[in-house]
């Protein structure tokens, strides 16, 4: 199995859908956002074309109200996996959703009732109640993240797991040193020196391509989750008229990029990942991966 990763606009759909092509594989998608209908124009979501000629799994398979969480995506990537028996490319620049299918990391399930109720508390009364359970929580869980706080909370409740008694289980050492559940062999692509001039171009594009109009029409549909997709929670004030176009461009612009450096960042981290030169020429990154992976 291979896996093209790395930030955004940094040309993976393109090399994946190349290599697909080659090695008759299918394509799943690490990619948080794709998987929502109706997101197709800001997500950069593969055109109908593509989607023809290659099989393509975790795209629109939630409508925009739903909340699909990394757990279902690791379900249902690892179920395409193994329906496909090992043709297949990841592909995608969401480290979590491709960690999730080959690492053995354990997702506890959810209690939105529960949650409601820690969602109320503030920061200091999620520590408290946090330290209660678990002493050492602070060694695992950042202790000023009130959402992180909650998970943990909400994972004790439902499981009786605290972080401190995830941390010590072998699936978390794994974890940990990056020893993989499903073998396979990943590229990096870097985004180069010109990722802003790409960022600002592909946006401008989508722009002219119809993403405020898009935008507008899902309004009333947006869950808490989709709402929250890079280029679409920038235009939602520029739909309600609280802000100018202008405005909502250069914030989706900027948070862009800010994704982009996280991604790679999380990316980096990981050691099994062989990371490629940008280089302007497609060709020649479709190349450097087929080398890379001894293609």
């Amino acid at each position: 199995m291979l896996a093209i990763v790395g930030p955004t606009a940094s040309g993976k759909s393109a090399v994946a859908l190349s290599l697909a092509a080659e090695l008759g594989a299918e394509i799943v998608s690490v990619d948080s956002m794709q998987v929502y209908r109706g997101l197709d124009i800001g997500t950069a979501k593969p055109s109908a074309a593509d989607r023809t000629e290659i099989r393509h799994h975790l795209i629109d398979v939630a409508e925009p109200e739903d909340e699909f969480t990394v757990a279902d995506s690791q379900r249902m990537g690892r179920a395409a996996i193994e329906q496909a028996g090992g043709s297949m490319i990841i592909a995608g620049g969401t480290g979590l959703a491709f960690r999730a299918i080959v690492d053995p990391l354990e997702f506890p399930g959810q209690d939105p009732g529960l949650r409601a109720g820690l969602e109320s508390l503030d920061l200091a009364d999620l520590q408290k109640r946090l330290v209660a359970v678990d002493p050492t929580a602070s060694d695992h869980v950042d202790m000023a993240n009130s959402r992180r706080l909650i998970r943990a909370l909400e994972v004790h409740a439902i499981s009786g797991q605290t972080p401190s008694l995830r941390a010590a289980t072998p699936e978390a050492a794994a974890v940990r040193s990056y020893q993989p559940l499903l073998d396979f062999a990943a590229v990096g692509l870097d985004a180069g020196p010109g990722l802003e001039a790409r960022v600002v171009a592909r946006f401008d594009g989508m722009l002219e391509r119809g993403l405020v109009a898009e935008v507008d029409a899902l309004v009333p549909r947006l869950g808490r989750t989709a709402a929250q997709a890079v280029g679409y929670k920038e235009l939602l004030p520029v739909v309600r008229g609280e802000q100018t176009l202008e405005e909502g461009r250069a914030a989706a612009i900027a948070a862009t990029l800010a994704v982009a450096g996280n991604q790679r960042t999380y990316f980096r981290r990981d050691p099994r990942v062989r990371w490629l030169e940008w280089d302007d020429d497609p060709a020649v990154r479709i190349e450097s991966a087929r080398r890379e992976l001894k293609l």
